[in-house]
Formats: C-alpha cells, sequence, structure tokens
C-alpha cells in the first residue's frame, strides 16, 4: 500500500492567537511539509484545487512544481484539479510539464470539487455541473492517449487535428478519479479504468465498502480487471498521547469544519463527536501512531485498498504541529503498516 498525505492548504484564524498566517508563509510551510515527507519515505503528497480566501493553492501544478525542486521520490499529485471549470487542455500541459520536471513523478485528481466558486469565476453555469465533468473529464483522457487530438463538444470550443505539448515522460500519465458519496461515479472510474481516490470524512467506514465493490465490479464489467487502484483519504491527527492528539487538532478543525457547515447548514462539530470519530470505527485518523496503524490495517480488511492519503492540516495548525505529525507517520506509521501488510503477503503465498 503506498502512504501519503494531501492538503488543500488552509488559511483560517488561529482560534488560540486570533492571528492568521500570511498567504506567503502558508505556500513556504507547504513546501516544507512535503520536503519533510519525501525525506521520510513517504509514497505521495497531493494539493487540492480552491478558490477561496481560507484556501491559499487556486493552481496545484505550480506549487507541486515547487515542491518539485526540493524533492528526490515522492509522488506529487493534485487533490483535485476541479476539471469541471477548467480547461483540459492546460490542465493536461501543467502536469505533463510538472511530469518533465520531476522525471515521472507527476498524477492528477480529477474530480468535481467541493466547493462552486471555480464556477461562475470562469463562467460556467451551474446547471451544467454534471455535463461540464462527464466532457472535460473524457477530454482530458483523450488528450493523454494522443499527441494531437480532434474533439468537439458543448463546453468548449472545437479543436481539429491539433498537437498537445509537451508529452509527459510517464506513457500515460496517471488521471485518478475522486468520488464522494455518489455510487455513480464509482461506477464510471471502474468503467473508465481509472484509479479511484474514495474521500471517508464521516460516518463508520463499513458504511463505503459498496462503493469499493461498485467500482471493482464496474472494472471487471469493463475489461479492467484486476480495477487499477483505489485509494481511501481521510483526515487525521498524530501525536505521542491520545488524548493530546483530539485536544490539539480539534479546536482547527472545528474553525473549517464549522466554518463550511454555517454555509451548508451542517449542526457545529462538538468535541464529543470529533473524539468519537477517532474511534478504530470512525472516519478520522486522529491518534498516536499506534491506534493510526490500527485503524489504517483496520480499513484495509475492508477495503484492501492501494493507496492511503492522510490530510493533516484541516483548519491552519501551528507549522511545527503538523510537521511532528507528519514525522510520526513518516517514522512509526509508514514502517509499521508496510511490514506487516508484506508478512501477510508472505503467509498467504504459503498457504
Amino acid at each position: 500500500m503506498e502512504l501519503g498525505i494531501y492538503t488543500f492548504a488552509e488559511r483560517t484564524t488561529d482560534p488560540s492567537t486570533g492571528e492568521t498566517v500570511s498567504a506567503q508563509q502558508r505556500l513556504r510551510d507547504l513546501i516544507e511539509e512535503i520536503e519533510l515527507a519525501d525525506h521520510l519515505g513517504l509514497d505521495v503528497f497531493g494539493i487540492g484545487e480552491h478558490h477561496r480566501p481560507d484556501f491559499v493553492v487556486s493552481a496545484p501544478a505550480i506549487v507541486l512544481a515547487a515542491a518539485g525542486e526540493r524533492t528526490r521520490n515522492i509522488r506529487l499529485t493534485s487533490a483535485v484539479n476541479v476539471i469541471s471549470s477548467d480547461d483540459p487542455v492546460r490542465v493536461f500541459q501543467d502536469f505533463a510539464t510538472l511530469d518533465l520536471l520531476t522525471g515521472g513523478r507527476a498524477e492528477i485528481m480529477a474530480g468535481r470539487g467541493s466547493f462552486t466558486e471555480s464556477f461562475p469565476l470562469f463562467g460556467y453555469d451551474m446547471n451544467d455541473y454534471d455535463s461540464l465533468f462527464e466532457e472535460k473529464l473524457l477530454m482530458l483522457l483523450e488528450l493523454r492517449e494522443s499527441e494531437k487530438i480532434t474533439w468537439r463538444g458543448r463546453h468548449r470550443p472545437s479543436v481539429q487535428d491539433r498537437g498537445v505539448y509537451p508529452r509527459p515522460l510517464q506513457n500515460p500519465l496517471p488521471v485518478w478519479l475522486a468520488v464522494g458519496g455518489n455510487p455513480r461515479s464509482a461506477v464510471r472510474a471502474g468503467t473508465l479504468g481509472l484509479p479511484m481516490a474514495l474521500a471517508i470524512i464521516g460516518g463508520e467506514p463499513e458504511r463505503f465498502a459498496p462503493f469499493a465493490h461498485l467500482y471493482r465490479e464496474a472494472a471487471a464489467s469493463a475489461g479492467w480487471d484486476p480495477a487499477p487502484g483505489l485509494s481511501i483519504n481521510s483526515h487525521g491527527y498524530i501525536a505521542e498521547n491520545a488524548q493530546q492528539a483530539i485536544d490539539e487538532s480539534f479546536p482547527y478543525v472545528a474553525v473549517t469544519m464549522n466554518k463550511i457547515g454555517r454555509e451548508r447548514g451542517w449542526a457545529p462539530l462538538t468535541h464529543q463527536e470529533y473524539s468519537n470519530g477517532a474511534s478504530l470505527r470512525g472516519a478520522n485518523f486522529v491518534g498516536t501512531p499506534q491506534q493510526v496503524i490500527d485503524k489504517i490495517l483496520f480499513q484495509y480488511d475492508i477495503f484492501h485498498h492501494d493507496r492511503f492519503l492522510v490530510q493533516f492540516s484541516v483548519g491552519t495548525m501551528p507549522h511545527d504541529k503538523v510537521m511532528r505529525s507528519i514525522e510520526l507517520y513518516g517514522t512509526e506509521v509508514a514502517p509499521a503498516v508496510r511490514d506487516e501488510l508484506a508478512r501477510r503477503r508472505a503467509a498467504a503465498k504459503t498457504t
């Protein structure tokens, strides 16, 4: 299993000081976080795209390219690109360039996005929400398959036998499909033969098992057997002590989740709900290294996934605390999970 981190690079007010880190400093801190993850041997780092004042990354490829110059091995992915409101040609060119700069470490995670600000910003109608995503995803996939493309659709000017450059080092450039709570999206990922990133940020993980089943069943029906890959993406925070992990992270998570909740009509997140989510059968990966190890392996028994990504910075936590969480993840959690899964594979071969 690949183990990694993703972030939306939040820029929210620190509830303990009332201060807000500058956008410049938040980006500098983010590069250091990616550099540390690479140094510790983690496999993947993902950065999401947003167009709001409480997030600092609207152009993931640029930030990932900066990180690429400071890292050697870690794979660099968007998490996600809001493909519906972007130009697939430009997204492909950006990540093909990133792939060349990093020696073949770039990936695209395509998704609808959890916010809608980019649609009016770039002149798109929310009534076209579904058709925009479907059409632009298919165009992106055609771009990676062929150097020259002829394309006609509803939402983008036509292209007639035009070359798209540069071409990436990887062939094909990896494209993951990000999925939330829509079963149709899981079926689409399987049918298209794309690896699927499944976000689980609430509820019991067992409830999401049908998404993995639908994905693999659709992939098999379309001739993709085994399915290309499944990632589980969740929130988390690691500290030496379980209560410390909850108490340190909760105020920052609450600032972000409750702001979103006010916009969407959710009830405020309580400390008790957050603590419940840190249990073995909860959604978040908050706790000691051993608790996080146990939870990754518990979910592996449910999903048999190929990748696990954790979001540590739900809200702008102090940089030193995020760095310590990454350190514990890389030095204690990742080696233990890898060793246990290797042990299981070896045992399976002898039975």
